[in-house]
This record gives C-alpha cells, sequence and structure tokens, in this order.
C-alpha cells in the first residue's frame, strides 16, 4: 500500500473517530473544563423509579437540583417537624455518581407551610419571631448537610420587577434585614458552603440593578454572598444576546459567580408583553397560543437550535465567570412550560425530547465546544 494511500485511509479514521466523539459526547464532559452542566429533578426521578430517565440524568449532567422537594413546604411543614426523606434521596443520588447538588431554596415566599408567619392565635408575628424562625429553618436544613450540599439558593424572588423589594410577608415583616439574616444564618452553619441570591428576570436592566444592590448590600456589611442565580426562562427571542452578556459583565464585576440556574427556552408565542415566572399567573388556552400540539414543525426545531447556539457560544465566551448552567428539567414532556402560564400547552423548551432523544439544539450546544 503506498504511502498516499495510507495516508487517506488514516485520515477517514480519524475523522469517523472525531464524528462519534461528537456524537457520543456527554454535556458534563463536554463542559468540563467550562462550568458545571446540572439538571433540576422531580421526586420520581428523585425516587429513580425510572432507570432510563436515571441513566440520562448521571451520562449527561454533574449538577442536580431538587424541582421542588427541598422547599420549605415539603422540607419543614409543621413548626416542629422537618421531612428529609425526599432530600436525603437526592442526595443519595448525587453523591452515588459524584454530583454538585444545590440546595433549593431556603428562603422563598411560595411554596411555604401554611404557619410560617402566624402565631398559634393565628395573629401574624412579628420581625423577632421571624428571624428565629428562619434561623431555626435555616441551621437545620444547612446543618444536616454540612460539607455535603455545598452550594445554596438561600433567598429566591425577593425582588419586584423594577428592582425594588418585593413586598412579601417576609419583607413587610422583616424589611430589607430577613435577607441579611438569612445569609448570615447560612454561612454561619456551614462556612465552607457557597451562597447565592437566585431570581427571574435578572436579565432585566431594573431587576439586574436591584439584585446588584442586594450583592453590594450584603457585601459592605461584611456577609458573605458567592453568586447570583439567574433563572434563564427565556424565549426564541428575548432576551437579546448583548442583554445577557452585560448582565453577565455586571454581575462579575460585583465579584461573585453567575449561574443560569433554570434555562429553557420556550417556542410558543408569550400572552405577556413581557416573561416572567411568577407561577401565580395565569390565561386561558387557544389554538393561537398552543400553536405545536403534536409536534415541533424542522424550521422550528432549527430556530431553538441556534437560539441554544449562540446563548452558550456566549456562556463559553465566559466561562471564566460562569460558574454553572442547569436545565429546568430533563426532556420536554417534563417542562414546566407545558402549564404555564397556560395550562395544557405543548412545548418543546429543552434539549431531549419527550421520547428522551437527543434534539437538534442539544447538538448544536455541544457543537459550540467542539468548534
Amino acid at each position: 500500500m503506498n504511502k498516499f494511500l495510507i495516508l487517506i485511509l488514516s485520515a477517514i479514521v480519524f475523522a469517523g473517530n472525531q464524528s462519534t466523539q461528537a456524537q457520543t459526547n456527554s454535556l458534563k464532559e463536554a463542559f468540563k473544563d467550562k462550568f458545571l452542566m446540572g439538571v433540576a429533578i422531580n421526586r420520581s426521578q428523585i425516587n429513580q423509579a425510572n432507570k432510563e430517565e436515571i441513566d440520562l440524568i448521571t451520562s449527561q449532567f454533574n449538577a442536580l437540583t431538587a424541582e421542588n422537594d427541598m422547599k420549605w413546604m415539603y422540607l419543614h411543614p409543621k413548626q416542629d417537624e422537618f421531612n428529609f426523606e425526599q432530600s436525603d434521596k437526592l442526595m443519595e443520588l448525587a453523591e452515588a455518581n459524584d454530583m454538585f447538588v444545590v440546595g433549593h431554596t431556603l428562603v422563598w415566599h411560595s411554596q411555604l407551610a401554611p404557619w410560617v408567619f402566624k402565631t398559634a392565635e393565628g395573629d401574624t408575628i412579628d420581625n423577632a419571631e421571624l428571624t428565629n424562625r428562619l434561623k431555626n429553618h435555616i441551621s437545620t436544613i444547612v446543618g444536616r448537610y454540612k460539607g455535603k450540599i455545598k452550594g445554596w439558593d438561600v433567598v429566591n424572588e425577593a425582588l419586584a420587577e423594577d428592582g425594588s423589594y418585593r413586598k412579601s410577608p417576609f419583607f413587610k415583616i422583616g424589611g430589607e434585614s430577613f435577607i441579611e439574616n438569612a445569609f448570615r444564618f447560612a454561612h454561619d452553619t456551614d462556612p465552607e458552603a457557597e451562597l447565592y441570591y437566585n431570581d427571574y428576570n435578572l436579565i432585566n436592566a431594573d431587576k439586574r440593578d436591584g439584585a446588584i444592590r442586594i450583592v453590594k448590600n450584603l457585601k459592605s456589611k461584611g456577609i458573605k454572598i458567592d453568586g447570583v442565580g439567574v433563572q434563564a426562562h427565556w424565549s426564541l427571542n428575548e432576551p437579546s444576546i448583548e442583554e445577557i452578556e452585560t448582565a453577565i459583565e455586571m454581575y462579575a464585576a460585583t465579584g461573585v459567580k453567575v449561574m443560569f440556574t433554570e434555562l429553557d427556552i420556550s417556542v410558543l408565542p408569550s400572552p405577556w408583553e413581557k416573561s416572567t415566572a411568577d407561577i401565580s399567573t395565569r390565561f386561558e388556552n387557544s389554538p393561537t397560543m398552543n400553536p405545536y400540539p403534536e409536534s415541533l414543525p424542522d424550521s422550528v426545531q432549527t430556530q431553538l437550535a441556534n437560539r441554544y447556539a449562540e446563548i452558550f457560544e456566549l456562556f463559553n465566551k465566559h466561562s471564566d465567570k460562569i460558574s454553572r448552567v442547569t436545565f429546568w428539567g430533563l426532556h420536554d414532556g417534563l417542562s414546566w412550560k407545558n402549564n404555564f402560564p397556560i395550562r395544557g400547552r405543548t412545548d418543546y423548551t429543552l434539549l431531549f425530547n419527550r421520547e428522551m432523544k437527543p434534539k437538534k439544539a442539544y447538538h448544536a450546544v455541544i457543537q459550540t465546544v467542539e468548534d
């Protein structure tokens, strides 16, 4: 065999190997030198009820967030009662597969237990009692997983859309000190854990500036905060890449890590002028609002893939500032966007389809690293 033919055959084999590698590569492997790749998992997955789902989770991702089971109403349903059954199972899954766990979330105005703001007589508690309850809640939960859960969403969604503080019961009773106390109590309980502020629409200028104000206020008082979690519930067109990049740079300039904590991209028309993730909001279903009830046209699959690609090209560019990207759900069939803000719609927001097969968007995301 002459040398020229050997070179051609070698090139073909090499190209074939490269192609196979690209097809079989996982998200966590592709981005291992950039940032963690995470996924939010539901109770069925925490209980490992579906082996195919667990295999996909553990092969593709290296960070886990409980979609619901670590929220107050589940972990602390009564004042004198904690329920760690599901969170312990989550830890077992993570530890068996060497996965980073995000504790989501310690303090949030939604999905609370009904006792949180009330006395035994049904009156509203005062700030001193709220502080005591926050301390007990946070120190008990963080203490149980000290050294195991290395990152906590300490406070979730404490801002209104204009960047002012949301007028939640936490704020009405405790003012902004409830945020300061929450971070203090978490740090005192586990000084090594990373502590995050998490919210939606943090790309929008007013809310972005509000989050930066929280970071600067905590830092000015010597209170530990390590990162800002940007809930990335986005669409095919919004926010713009320029807006996302500006936010990354501005958050990083405060000295904290940036995380994209709840990434999904809706392909459906929005009933709002501005996007939101306020779970209390609902609209009526209609054929106009649910244009793809059976399947997604290939042209829209391509749009989704291109959108994910441009987002991850930006993430790669700023991987020195970004520590984690977490998808909010494993596959399209489990996306919360199928029912929000309009119940009964069919959306296609994630990288895996309802049969748990990788979509064009998955390959587009991988390709941003291969390129």
